[in-house]
This record gives structure tokens, sequence and C-alpha cells, in this order.
């Protein structure tokens, strides 16, 4: 029965292969798509409720027992991720059916959509260090294609950078790969935290775990983010979108999972050094997203305050910390693929990019003004919405650890995420429009309920959150007690 759980991975794997073979039919194309996300989604929920019933599951490939086999595991954490990531991505191709075109359709644009969902799945699933490179791989491998999809210069300009930057990271990768296997023999992560904690994490240990925090920090945007604006703000919006919900949200999952089971022991250097780059990183953001005047930018810019933001609650490394980072975690993948995708419609109504050439557009779009205002209050954590619980539990975690300064930078940056977003709504959709009859372009309803349906998750997760909170306690208490993790898997066989 286990095997379900590959299924998270398999759907997406094999729907991008059967789509290779029918880049013609654009129609087939659009119904294979949705119905395969509707199938991964409803896999993924019971899983998710399979989890809640009988603990973490695992799956053995080959019938390999761990920790000499490939493995895939279950938990709470992982599978809340993995839900979110299907859902964001089905709600994403209904926006892509209006607004990406057949000349994208034909060039393989869904076929690398899923390719890139099966590796952050994989990512989210698998057991071992190993695995979790090649999942990472699948994924950015999708990523180059799809980045520069298009053609357009500003879009090769980027990929160069983006490709360059993970391919480097990547050899990084590899290298604390074969020095941690050539350390203490094995790459299952739970079979690393037993031997880790048996030996004790030495200067040798310390130094592949800092390797480790470079490698993830550079994929999640935390302090190495300057790859990011300009590569998540030159795709089409959709893309774009998907970039945003979900890409860094990988290097996130790896940070905490790596940080929370196997390198642990010496959090006076690895977990210091992660909430000085979250400080570093929310600044930054804070910085960049309150200087530019060029809406992508600005957008992207809060993609990055959000990183150190999630990555505040690793650092406290308490559990409602870990709670709140959870939820937050959740709320960012759902209302970045909306501000995305509100920024990028604005654009293609306007044909403007900077917040000064817009004005009025609340009078010819009013629902897309609201969607916004509504989007605005979600990430700056005004109640009733989903950014509000995960600020709590992580501003409660930190005055209970005493960790001030990250409290007050992290609130502070919620003021710039407001502010930032609010000299968009303030510029572009008051005032007088721009827009006369004639060049009135209408808003498309294959674009407008796709935000609709994002707006209405942010709402339903604000007002149900209890109904989410048991999920998100059971995956903090897996990380803040990484033997249930290790008991789940190895199961007495260390």
């Amino acid at each position: 029965m286990n095997n379900i759980i590959a299924m998270p991975m398999i759907i997406p794997l094999l729907t991008g292969i059967i789509l290779v073979f029918l880049r013609h039919y654009t129609k087939t194309q659009r119904v294979l798509s949705i119905l395969s996300s509707i199938a991964t989604v409803a896999v993924s929920l019971v899983i998710l409720y399979q989890i809640q019933q009988e603990g973490i599951l695992r799956l053995d490939f080959g019938g390999w027992i761990p920790p000499y086999g490939i493995l895939f595991v279950a938990d709470s954490f992982s599978m809340l991720l993995v839900v979110t990531t299907s859902i964001v991505t089905g709600i994403l191709l209904i926006y892509a059916f209006s607004s990406i075109g057949q000349q994208f359709e034909h060039m393989f644009f869904y076929p690398f959509v899923f390719f890139l969902v099966a590796g952050v799945n994989g990512s989210f699933l698998t057991g071992d260090l190993f695995n979790l490179f090649v999942c990472f791989e699948v994924m950015l491998l999708s990523s180059y294609v799809l980045i520069t999809m298009g053609g357009r210069k500003v879009q090769l300009i980027e990929s160069i950078k983006y490709v360059t930057i993970n391919v480097l990271s990547s050899w990084f990768f590899l290298m604390g790969i074969a020095y941690l296997y050539g350390t203490i023999g094995t790459l299952n992560m739970a079979h690393l935290s037993v031997r880790i904690a048996e030996v004790g994490q030495g200067p040798l240990l310390t130094v592949i775990s800092l390797i480790f925090l470079i490698v993830f920090s550079l994929k999640a945007g935390l302090l190495l983010y300057f790859w990011l604006p300009g590569s998540y703000s030159a795709p089409p919006t959709v893309i774009a979108a998907l970039f945003g919900a979900l890409l860094t949200k990988v290097g996130m999952y790896a940070l905490f999972r790596v940080f929370t089971l196997i390198f642990y022991h010496e959090p006076i250097i690895t977990h210091t050094a992660i909430g000085v780059m979250a400080i570093l990183t929310m600044i930054g953001g804070s910085v960049g997203a309150l200087a530019y005047n060029d809406i992508r930018k600005i957008v992207s810019y809060n993609v990055v305050i959000a990183v150190g933001f999630i990555l505040a609650g690793l650092a406290i490394s308490s559990e409602i910390a870990f709670q709140g980072a959870i939820f937050y975690l959740i709320h960012d993948m759902i209302v970045k693929a909306l501000l995305f995708l509100l920024a990028g419609t604005m654009i293609y109504l306007t044909g403007k990019t900077k917040i000064e050439e817009m004005s009025g557009l609340i009078r010819n779009y009013p629902a897309l003004g609201w969607l916004f205002f509504i989007t605005m209050l979600s990430l700056a954590g005004i109640p009733p919405l989903s950014g509000f619980i995960g600020k709590v539990f992580i501003g409660q975690g930190a005055i209970e650890s005493g960790s001030f300064a990250l409290l007050i930078v992290a609130f502070a940056s919620g003021i710039s995420v407001l502010y930032s977003l609010l000299r968009i709504f303030l510029n572009c959709f008051w005032g007088e429009t721009i827009i006369n009859e004639d060049d009135d372009v209408p808003l498309k309803k294959g674009m407008l309920v796709p935000c609709i349906l994002f707006a209405i998750m942010t709402v339903a997760i604000g007002i149900g959150v209890e109904g989410l909170a048991p999920y998100v306690s059971d995956a903090a208490r897996t990380l803040m007690n990484p033997e249930i993790y290790i008991e789940a898997v190895l199961q007495g066989n260390r």
C-alpha cells in the first residue's frame, strides 16, 4: 500500500512523457494536464490523511531495507508541501491556458512544467541525500528550459546567470555528498543522523554542514539571492509564478530537513549562521523592494524577504517557530503565485512595467484591483488572512527564545512588504485612468479565475486555520524530535 507514496512524483513524470508526444494537440494537452493535476492532488491528500492514521510512511524501492536502498519517506512536513505544490500547479495551468499562447504550447511547455513538478515532489519525498541531488537536477533542468522559453534577449541574459549559479551550487552539492559519504559511510538521512549522533559533530562534519548550508542557501535565495530578482522577472508570467511559488521552497525544505535531522548538534555555529543570513536577507530584500519602480522586480524582492522570514523559524528552532515557518511556507506558496499572476496581468493589460507609468486601473478592472488589495493584506499578515498565523507563531518563538534581533527585523520586513505593495496599489490602481475606451484590453476570464481561486485559498486558510493546525503541529513535532523520523525509517535496523 505504501507504493502510493511514489505517485506524487510518478504521475507528473508520466504525464510529462506522454505530453511530449502530443505537442501539436493543444486541447488534449490541456485536458491531460488538468486531469493529471487533479489526480496528483487527490493522491497527495490520501497520503496526508494516511500519515495521520498510521504515522510516517516509507517506501523501500526494490525491497532493499534502509540504510542500503533507495527510499521515499512521507511525513506531514513533506506531504503538506507536496499537496500545496500540486494545487498551486493545477491553478497556474488554468492561467496558462489563456495566457501562454500556442507557440509555447507547441514548444513542450506542459511537459517541462510536469517534469519540474516531478522534481519538486521527488525532492520533498526522498529519504537520502543523493536522490535529493537527483531530484534537484530534474527540477533545475526543467527550469533551465522554461526560463529560456520564448528566446527574448533578457531571458537569455538572465538564464546564463541562473544556469551558471545552479551548476556551481550542484557541483558544491556533489562535493558535500562525497565528503559526507567518505566520512560517515552512508547517505540515508535517518542513518546519517544516527551515525553523527554516535561519533559527534566534530570540526570536519561542521565544515561539511557549512558546505550544505551554502548549497541550499544558493538554491533557496538565503543571502545568496543576487541571481533571483532578474531570473524570476524575465520569463512569461505563468512561468515566473511557478518559479516564485515553488523553486525557492525546495531549497528551504532541504535546509529544514538537513539542519533539524542531520546537523543539529552545533547550533551555535550552524543555526547562528542561518539566523544572521536570514536577517541580512530580509534587510536586502526590503531595500530591493523599496528601491525599484519595476513591478516585476518589486515582486521578486518580496520573494527574497519571505525566504529570510521563513528561515528565521529554522534559526529559532523551537516547535512553535517551526509551526509558524510551516504555516508561512504554505501561505507563501499560494500568495506568491497570486502576486506574480496579478503583476503579470497588470503588465499584459497596460503594456507598462513601471509603477509611475500606470494609473487608475481599478476603474477599468475593479476585480483585479481588489484581488491585489487582498494579496497585499495577506502578505502583510493582516488577520484573518493566511499570512497572519505564521507571523504570530514565528514572533512567539522569537520572544520565547530571546531572539529579539530576528523579531525586530522580521516585523520591520513585514512593514517593507506592506509599503512596497501599497506603492503599487496606490500608484497603479488609484488616480486618473491611463486607459481610454479604444485601448481597453479585455481581462480574460481564464486569467481572472485562477487569481480568484488563489484569493479564496488565502482567505480559507486564514479562516479555517484550525483544520490545518493538526497537520502542521505533527510536522513541527517531527522536525523538533528527529528520533520520530529515524524510528519510522530505520525501525531498529541501525
